[in-house]
């Protein structure tokens, strides 16, 4: 039997737009902490004394950087996932932000390398359950012909919070904004008002979230009839007709949500783990190799300063890629823009590689812009892809656990690009990471021929028939 929810059938409406700018607004915030840490890297390592005498951050300051990161965002994506399936959506928004805001505040003030990992890594855990939360929730709440665009247009956000990233980069590492200010006695050099600055318009987004309802998906699947039913009427301004499956309240432990996953959906889950463990290790290595090894002396030669208006201006390729994801995924489906997305990528790797070896400036910034638009429409496509093939009430927590199978390609990627490039030369580690990206391409071709669910235009409840919702498995 086909379940076709109101939710399903409803038009766009306003209510819509509001959640996904609201969504989209934290997952910018997110985005801005990942990405700030690419213009503040090197003169935080300066401070703190972690730079070899050509002014080149040591690699192993930047790997226990990025490990400590990915660390605390695989715990955070699973944990806050496996909470947002037990207690609800809503809670989760406003409780991961809380602490990814004080911690981002507390790592501004570190006065030391040792403190400053142990804010981040708390920062982390926040970052990593927004993840899982947002991934999951607007998934919930969109018509099933717009849900694809809809999710691509809220993971576009990212793209606005690197922008920013790089804006505040500018502005305080070249001292537009200001090199310094002091407060309460305690004087803040530049890197760390960038990292005090996304910590500051978490505010706004913690307000902007109050606009959004607890996901009417969860709600019916835990029995709540009632409370699923008005949020539905509002967002869709549809009266109940009786075509909304109502479950029964399932609180398993993590433990029993992974064995669940495992034992019903263990396709999608390896599929959905190897599409992030492969976008992760990639994008990630790049935008950390690409500032701490491409533009250093004796490579392509640039100023500190200079460094944040390449992450601009890749930021605005990546919107780009973002918003192409959002127009084509619910017309070309969701495993042919996962090809096509990650073999561009793959290709747009080498010819960043070909780019670095003319050590121009600015045929690298074009090679490097072109690259980061394509690893932003493999990312974006992966997100939507496999955020709807888990059902709702194992959603969250298996979006968070193939979040986390994606930070260990991401600690792949930078730790061994970190040491590659000593030892094996930039080629090398280029190649590397365009092998990440076919792998993806790979698995997605795999997923077709082994006839994975394709989800465009489907109802959820079609794709993920919910253990919970007995008309779904009617």
């Amino acid at each position: 039997m086909t379940v076709t929810t109101r939710l399903d059938r409803s038009s766009w409406r306003p209510i819509h737009t509001r959640i996904l700018l609201a969504l989209g607004v934290g997952w910018a915030l997110d985005s801005f902490e990942v990405q700030i840490i690419g213009s503040v890297i090197r003169p935080l390592a300066k401070e703190f004394g972690l730079t070899d005498a050509a002014g080149a951050v040591l690699p192993w300051a930047l790997s226990t950087t990025w490990v400590v990161w990915f660390v605390g965002l695989m715990i955070g994506a699973s944990g806050f996932g496996w909470l947002a399936d037990r207690v609800g959506r809503k809670r989760l928004f406003v409780a991961t932000l809380l602490v990814y805001s004080l911690a981002a505040v507390l790592t501004a003030f570190s006065p030391n390398f040792a403190v400053f990992l142990l804010f981040r890594f708390v920062t982390a855990m926040g970052v990593g359950g927004e993840y899982s939360a947002i991934t999951s929730a607007i998934t919930e709440f969109v018509p099933a012909r717009k849900r694809g665009a809809a999710t691509a247009a809220t993971l576009s956000f990212w793209s606005i919070g690197g922008i920013a990233a790089g804006l505040i980069g500018i502005g305080f590492l070249n001292g537009l904004i200001a090199r310094q200010v002091t407060v309460g006695g305690v004087d803040l050099a530049g890197w760390r008002l960038c990292l005090l600055a996304g910590a500051l318009a978490a505010g706004y987004a913690l307000i902007a979230r109050r606009a959004i309802p607890e996901s009417p998906r969860w709600l019916a699947a835990q029995g709540r009839r009632v409370e699923a039913d008005a949020i539905v009427t509002r967002i869709t301004g549809l009266p109940d007709d009786g075509s909304d499956p109502v479950g029964v309240d399932v609180r398993r432990s993590f433990r029993s949500q992974l064995a669940e996953l495992w034992r019903g959906w263990r396709g999608r889950l390896v599929y959905g783990m190897v599409l992030e463990f492969c976008a992760t290790g990639a994008y990630y290595g790049l935008f950390t190799f690409f500032g701490a090894y491409v533009l250093v002396k004796g490579q392509v030669e640039v100023a500190d300063g200079t460094v944040p208006f390449y992450y601009l201006i890749g930021n605005v390729g990546a919107l780009v890629g973002g918003l192409s994801v959002a127009a084509v995924i619910d017309r070309a489906g969701r495993r042919y823009t996962v090809l096509v997305a990650y073999g561009t990528a793959a290709v747009s790797v080498l010819l960043l590689a070909l780019a670095a070896l003319t050590r121009s400036p600015g045929l690298t910034l074009v090679a490097f812009t072109l690259c980061v638009f394509a690893a932003t429409c493999s990312w974006i496509s992966a997100y939507t892809t496999f955020a709807e093939l888990f059902p709702t009430e194992l959603r969250a927590t298996g979006v968070g656990v193939s979040v986390s199978a994606g930070r260990i390609g991401g600690m792949v990627g930078v730790v061994g690009l970190s040491y590659t490039v000593g030892g094996l030369g930039l080629v090398t580690a280029f190649a590397l990471l365009a092998a990440f990206f076919a792998l993806g391409a790979l698995a997605s071709v795999v997923w077709g021929s082994l006839r994975g669910p394709e989800g465009r235009g489907m109802s959820l409840d079609d794709l993920s028939p919910s253990l919970a919702l007995p008309t779904a498995r009617s």
